[in-house]
């Protein structure tokens, strides 16, 4: 039995990760498309390195649903229905979960950082919604 390496399992397929990360600023979000095919549109495959500790900002896809994976670290999933700061809740992100189209969002870490992988429509409209108030645990 081998081990899962890039090298190894490069004749089959790839790693999901963020590739290079030792050498990204450690202290900004990090996100990446790891994969889409242009001849089969439609989806795409994402890795996002949560560095934030605190957002003041959630988005939404109107659009199209978006899975959120965990894959290292503690993460918090921070969700709201309508634009209201009285109804944005949050959850501990420790099992995967797919959004609903329109559900604002963000992400932060409980940690030094978490990594997720998110898969998503390819086409992507972001509606961004800035709070009155920071949030973070």
């Amino acid at each position: 039995m081998k081990n899962i390496t890039t090298r190894s399992f490069s004749k089959f397929g790839s790693i999901i990760e963020y590739p290079g990360l030792a050498q990204k600023n450690k202290k900004k979000n990090l996100f990446r498309i790891v994969l889409e095919d242009p001849k089969a549109p439609g989806w795409r495959i994402a890795y996002l390195v949560v560095r934030d500790k605190m957002i003041n900002t959630l988005e939404q896809h109107p659009g199209t649903f978006e899975s959120f994976e965990p894959v290292k670290g503690r993460a918090v999933l921070f969700v709201a229905l309508k634009k209201d700061p009285e109804q944005i809740e949050s959850f501990r992100l420790d099992r995967p979960v797919i959004l609903k189209k329109g559900v604002w969002h963000g992400i932060i870490t409980k940690g030094r950082s978490a990594e997720v992988k998110i898969t998503e429509n390819s086409e992507v409209k972001c509606v961004y919604w800035r709070l009155s108030k920071n949030f973070m645990l």
